[in-house]
């Protein structure tokens, strides 16, 4: 079923084919691509590298933040670390990578505020000479990207699909299972391939009948949460809650959740409602999160070590002020609608109560919650 939505796809095309077709085939995924720039011709050791990143809408950004600030300075940069403002526009960040090149900057690392907007921003870096990495989340629309770097996200998808098929198992041997699906900021480009990966796992069982969508609203537009932001999400449960389940002849078993912000807020309506908390997916390992799957309530997170994520993408700055070309793990799979762009992908962790002891043990912030 892989072939049901590649990760190529911005969320825009996405809500066109969410859940009536196992549309592009592999063609696009399979494509070979070179690194269309090349490696840098190098730079100073002492060099400025900037770091544009959304806003602090998780743990996870917070912690990129500061890992790139300490890291970049110990490797013997200077370092421009910047965040987008609280608005949903994209015109703080656009405006800072601006300003940035204006400084002159030879790499910037951008984590998109808003995924089709930068590509005016890429290609002044581009002609600047500097290099441009998107981290964490892809740039669409623009063949002047460089590199990215980020954690598996297709593959998330499918481990959150998998990790709300095992938790409905658990709690019910057999289904039908009733569920609702709930994806991330239509802005960001990895909302679309987490959604997309969890339904290469669930919708096989949605088409048979196995898996019900209680409110039937199944397609990325109707399931999107703005901003990531956690009232967004508690609002559209208790707006479901309210139509389908008030009456309580239909019992919710389950719920896909894109992160741990938007699964604690599911969690807290379910719970005001006077409902049986579901299944709830997640992802970040945030400190409350971790606590509340200790506790019995979330079910699962994903694991993504942002420490990794952080440590890799410096990694590639070092290469190119060394004049060398990047590791590079994947040439096939990330199509931004210009150019298939070469990445380094790290593989996603499941974490559930079972072994979340296992997967935290290296982790001095979240290893203490699991004991």
């Amino acid at each position: 079923m892989r072939k049901f939505l590649t990760r190529s796809l911005a969320v825009s095309a996405v809500a066109l084919v969410a859940l009536s077709t196992a549309a592009c085939g592999d063609s696009e995924r399979d494509a070979s691509s070179n690194p269309s720039s090349g490696a840098a011709k190098g730079f100073a050791k002492d060099a400025l590298i900037g770091v544009a990143l959304p806003s602090k809408t998780s743990e996870n950004w917070v912690l990129a933040g500061d890992l790139f600030t300490n890291g970049l300075k110990d490797a013997g940069f200077k370092s421009d670390v910047q965040y987008a403002g609280a608005s949903t526009t994209v015109a703080d960040q656009q405006s800072q990578i601006t300003a940035m090149i204006t400084k002159g900057a030879k790499v910037i690392v951008i984590g998109a505020t808003d995924a089709a907007q930068l590509g005016t921003q890429v290609k002044a870096a581009k002609d600047a000479g500097a290099k441009v990495i998107a981290y964490d989340r892809l740039i669409t629309g623009t063949a002047d990207l460089d590199y990215y770097v980020a954690f598996d996200n297709f593959k998330v998808g499918q481990l959150q699909g998998q990790a709300l098929l095992d938790g409905l198992k658990a709690k019910k041997a057999t289904g039908p299972w009733t569920i609702e699906l709930f994806s991330g900021s239509p802005d960001d480009n990895n909302a679309g391939v987490f959604f997309n990966g969890a339904l290469d796992v669930l919708k096989p069982l949605i088409d048979k009948g196995e898996l019900v969508v209680g409110s039937g609203q199944t397609d990325v537009k109707q399931t999107a949460t703005q901003g990531w932001k956690a009232e967004n999400a508690q609002s559209r449960m208790d707006a479901i809650i309210n139509s389908t389940y008030a009456k309580g002849d239909k019992t919710l078993d389950g719920v896909l959740s894109p992160n741990d912000t938007l699964a604690r807020a599911i969690i807290t309506s379910v719970k005001a409602a006077g409902k049986p908390v579901p299944v709830v997916t997640g992802q970040d390992s945030e400190v409350e999160s971790v606590k509340s799957i200790m506790a019995g309530e979330q079910y699962s997170t994903i694991n993504k070590d942002t420490r990794k994520l952080v440590a890799e993408t410096i990694k590639m700055v070092q290469k190119l002020q060394a004049g060398d070309e990047p590791e590079i793990n994947d040439t096939k799979s990330y199509n931004n609608q210009a150019k298939i762009v070469p990445s380094y992908l790290l593989p996603p962790v499941i974490v559930t109560k079972a072994n979340a002891a296992e997967a935290y043990a290296n982790d001095p912030k979240l290893s203490p919650l699991t004991k």
